[in-house]
């Protein structure tokens, strides 16, 4: 009986506490190793394959939007007509399926064109922007500026251009085409669920299905070239003090190409709103957008071209290009007035460059106004130096008269030319 109350014996265990610690100093290495490893300096996907997830993203983002719009459209409501002043006669509505006739555009069987023109145009532009940008320290002052904003986290020093590259090449656009789409900005073919009506007996389908929308334009775009940035700044660790820690961070983000399908509508003006002719641009979710990011961590010991930040980088800049410019998204631009004004004319025949010679008539406005008040101030100058020279002849004149009225004459007596001083001809009688 005595032996049965007696408390059972624990079993020693088997790994003694310097074993335990070693293990799980073991386990904690091996953490950190397979993640330094496997995070930060694996290898990153090829850019095939991040730029097909990327476009099957954009796509199924797209088509939602899409399928959203067609199920929750209201059926459209006639739009109710202004009431037109009685001077102005009356015109037939202007429709879109008008503009295409009147045009000769047949947006079934018109084929694409090509935009050489348009390319040369652009890249003039381009070149001129580049070389101001070369004398002109502007763009490079805005630059700071926007990425030293308020929005610029605590945990940052301050960010530094060190590189601007702006490119040598320039962007080429063709295959542009018109197609008619809605106010949404959805083309018609997806809203008729296959196609535009054809000719025919579908003439009358085709028109009412082409009521209310707009025309739009459709062009490629390809850009293969080097535009470079270069930023340096601090990470600055204030916890639990100031400046704990610093770390020198250097980033380097270069565009090697981008191609993708640009579209361009416009807006016609609302005089009842007082809203101006609008632009909208945007860009399709088919585009392809490359960059080449380098990087530096350290000031000693350094980290040099971590796969995992180029990668943060690349996924942060196509974030903020698809929520700006990249649909269902489209930026809005206010276009001024194109009434012939008077104001706006230049040319020889301005009655405010009327004294210039060739050369100066092709000066810009702001040289032009120097010249003017160049002109106005030696023709000033000169007119009072006329004046003057006026009035000093004047006196002159004035003053020899005097002298002349003031010499003493005889009330009886005369002089002849020719007779000898002194000598009085009033002979006596």
């Amino acid at each position: 009986m005595a032996t049965d109350n007696l408390c059972p014996t624990k079993p020693e265990p088997t790994l003694s506490f310097v074993q335990g610690l070693v293990v799980g100093q073991l386990s904690v290495v091996l953490l950190i190793a397979a993640f330094i490893r496997f995070f930060i300096f694996g290898d990153p996907p090829s850019p095939e394959v991040t730029a097909s997830i990327r476009a099957t993203e954009r796509r199924s983002r797209t088509l939602a939007h899409r399928q959203s719009l067609l199920t929750l459209r209201a059926p459209s409501v006639g739009q109710r007509q202004p009431k037109k002043p009685s001077v102005l006669r009356s015109t037939p509505t202007l429709t879109i399926e008008s503009i295409l006739n009147k045009t000769y555009y047949n947006v079934d069987s018109h084929q694409p064109e090509s935009l050489d023109w348009f390319n040369v145009l652009v890249a003039q532009t381009i070149a001129q922007f580049r070389s101001d940008a070369q004398h002109d320290d502007a763009i490079l002052n805005s630059l700071t500026k926007a990425l030293n904003g308020t929005s610029r986290p605590d945990f940052l020093d301050e960010i530094k251009v060190t590189e601007l590259t702006l490119g040598e090449d320039f962007p080429i656009f063709s295959n542009c085409r018109i197609i008619p789409v809605d106010e949404d900005g959805l083309s018609l073919e997806i809203r008729n669920g296959g196609g535009i009506p054809g000719q025919g007996g579908a003439a009358g389908a085709r028109a009412k299905l082409l009521e209310g929308s707009r025309l739009q334009a459709r062009m490629d775009v390809d850009l293969s070239d080097m535009i470079t940035l270069a930023l340096e700044t601090k990470i600055l660790l204030n916890y639990p003090k100031r400046l704990t820690a610093v770390l020198p961070v250097a980033l380097a983000v270069t565009v090697v190409r981008f191609s993708g399908t640009l579209s361009i509508s416009f807006i016609p003006s609302n005089s009842s709103q007082s809203t101006p002719t609008m632009m909208t641009f945007s860009f399709l979710d088919d585009y392809r957008l490359d960059f080449s990011i380098r990087s530096l961590v350290g000031s000693r010991s350094r980290l040099q071209d971590v796969p995992k930040i180029a990668q943060l980088i690349e996924s942060r800049l196509h974030r903020w290009f698809d929520e700006r410019a990249v649909e269902p998204r489209f930026q809005e631009i206010a276009l001024p007035s194109l009434w012939p004004r008077m104001k706006n004319t230049r040319g020889p025949g301005d009655e405010s460059l009327d004294g210039l010679s060739s050369a100066d008539v092709s000066l810009g406005k702001g040289k032009g106004r120097e010249v003017m008040n160049d002109l106005r101030e030696e023709a000033r100058k000169e007119a009072q130096a006329e004046s003057a020279v006026a009035g000093v002849s004047a006196r002159s004149e004035l003053n020899h008269d005097n002298l002349r009225y003031r010499r003493p004459r005889g009330r009886d007596s005369f002089s002849m030319p020719g007779t000898l001083p002194g000598i009085d001809l009033n002979l006596p009688t």
